[in-house]
């Protein structure tokens, strides 16, 4: 999917409306048309909050709860979210550029069509989440937990995967090809209708043979 690279890029950049300095976010709040520029949200709890044609634009957020949350249409550049929760939430076309996130508790979501590209991501839980067209362009991802996870059509260009967990996910259409690194902690016998190259398949082998039980001597 095309990716906006900049802020009036975006389709809907004329009806962005800032917002409110120091104002927290809401639980069930509707931000449609919102930009959230520069701001600073440190805990508190924006449960099934919606994100409509909205962006964030160097934000930081800590531990703050946004369960069932969601995220359409949504564009997020040079942002830091540590601890934040958006377990169960729904992402649909959405780009996350030159951001870090750590400790981000995803579990059970959904997305969509969704855009990781020059990403620092640190323990993103991802269990049991469904991704779709979901792209992973020249990040690092370390300690990326996928278990129990559905991924169709999944990529991941250029970018480097350390301690990755993969058990009992299910793969169609991934493709690993183009990754710089790939280290699997757990999982790897699970990749089953993943795609990789020759190079990958030589980094994948002692975790292969590990979860096969093959002793290599």
């Amino acid at each position: 999917m095309a990716v906006a690279q900049s802020l009036g890029e975006l389709p809907y950049a004329a009806y962005l409306r800032p917002h409110p300095d120091g104002e927290p976010l809401a639980p069930d709040g509707d931000y449609t048309e919102v930009h959230f520029g520069g701001a600073a949200f440190d805990g508190g709890e924006a449960t099934s909050a919606k994100f409509i044609e909205s962006a964030f634009t160097g934000t930081t957020l800590t531990t703050v709860g946004l369960e069932r949350a969601r995220f359409s249409d949504v564009w997020l550049s040079r942002n830091r979210w540590v601890g934040v929760r958006v377990a169960d939430s729904e992402w649909l076309d959405v780009a996350v550029l030159d951001s870090a996130l750590a400790g981000v508790q995803a579990y059970s979501s959904r997305l969509r069509r969704v855009t990781f590209r020059g990403c620092k991501i640190d323990t993103l839980n991802l269990r049991g989440a469904t991704l779709a067209d979901v792209v992973f362009e020249d990040c690092e991802l370390n300690e990326l937990d996928c278990a129990g996870a559905a991924l169709t059509n999944v990529t991941f260009p250029g970018s480097s995967l350390r301690n990755a967990r993969f058990s009992q996910v299910t793969c169609k259409k991934v493709d690993f090809r183009g990754a710089r690194e790939i280290d699997v902690a757990d999982g790897a016998d699970a990749l089953r209708g993943a795609t990789v190259d020759e190079r990958q398949l030589m980094e994948l082998a002692p975790a292969l043979a590990q979860a096969l039980g093959i002793l290599v001597k």
